[in-house]
């Protein structure tokens, strides 16, 4: 009688896990990882500046053409005039001639003889918006893709406090040494910063649906084999994975079946890793 007991309740408990629905789990990690951000910037000039004769009179030849490297206080000028002690129109700094007055031509007082651009440092500007700012901090590290296809290593070197009226961005900025003018001033590219390390974890799309309220989320598998969902938000979307916040260490989640569950269920699981 005992043993026919047994036998009853196996055969019941056995008709009981028939009726529950199967599903696959698989354990996800939480570990560190650097979010990015990515946003259009490009390159501007420490300097640019128009330098003006201080006296009329011709341009005299003086071996400086347009698109030579010139350095501090090199004579860029050189003009024919009485007033001796103003003949020379010098460089205020080291620089990359972008436009100079041809010998021959007369100036007077007050007109352009050079413009002169500063490109080393050259920096990198872009716009944050206030939803990412708070995650922008100086000195993260920024990595810049031409539109060349050069790629270029720096770090934060200013973040503005105040957001533009119009845009509400915020201004970032990320310095880089250009000692050989590679690096035009105007040219564009985009820019990604690493953001400090958070907890986070790499899920697959396929696993993602929706609460009934419209919350974006994902199913686990929690004690006693009870299906629960968890609210999360997507912090980057990379080639082999999403990469999210909202999940537990260690967390079954469900991968194969999800849609076919509801919240409170009982379920029967699989290991992904035992298929």
């Amino acid at each position: 009688m005992i043993s026919g007991q047994f036998v009853q309740e196996s055969e019941q408990e056995e008709k009981i896990n028939d009726e529950l629905t199967s599903v696959v789990v698989s354990k996800s990690e939480s570990v560190f990882f650097s979010p990015s951000i990515k946003l259009n910037s490009s390159a501007t000039s420490e300097k640019r500046v128009t330098i003006l004769a201080k006296t009329s009179g011709e341009v005299m030849p003086n071996n400086v053409s347009q698109g030579d490297w010139v350095e501090k206080d090199q004579v860029l000028c050189r003009l024919g005039v009485v007033e001796l002690n103003r003949t020379e129109v010098k460089a205020p700094f080291k620089g990359y001639i972008e436009r100079i007055v041809k010998p021959g031509n007369y100036l007077t007082r007050g007109q352009a003889c050079a413009v002169i651009i500063e490109l080393d440092p050259i920096t990198f500007i872009a716009e944050v918006p206030e939803t990412e700012i708070k995650r922008v901090l100086l000195n993260q590290k920024v990595f810049i893709t031409l539109v060349t296809g050069e790629t270029i290593e720096s770090n934060l070197s200013f973040v503005s406090k105040s957001a533009s009226p119009s845009t509400r961005t915020f201004r970032v900025e990320a310095k880089i040494s250009n000692a050989n003018g590679k690096i035009r001033d105007g040219i564009t590219g985009t820019m990604v910063i690493r953001t400090n390390k958070i907890l986070a974890n790499k899920i697959s799309p396929s696993i993602l649906l929706l609460s009934d309220k419209g919350n974006l989320g994902v199913r686990s598998v929690e004690e006693g084999n009870i299906v629960k969902f968890l609210p999360i938000k997507i912090i980057e979307d990379t080639n082999d994975g999403l990469w999210v916040t909202g999940i537990a260490n260690q967390t079954n989640l469900i991968t194969v079946g999800q849609g076919f569950v509801e919240n409170g269920e009982i379920v029967k699981t699989a290991d992904l890793s035992d298929l």
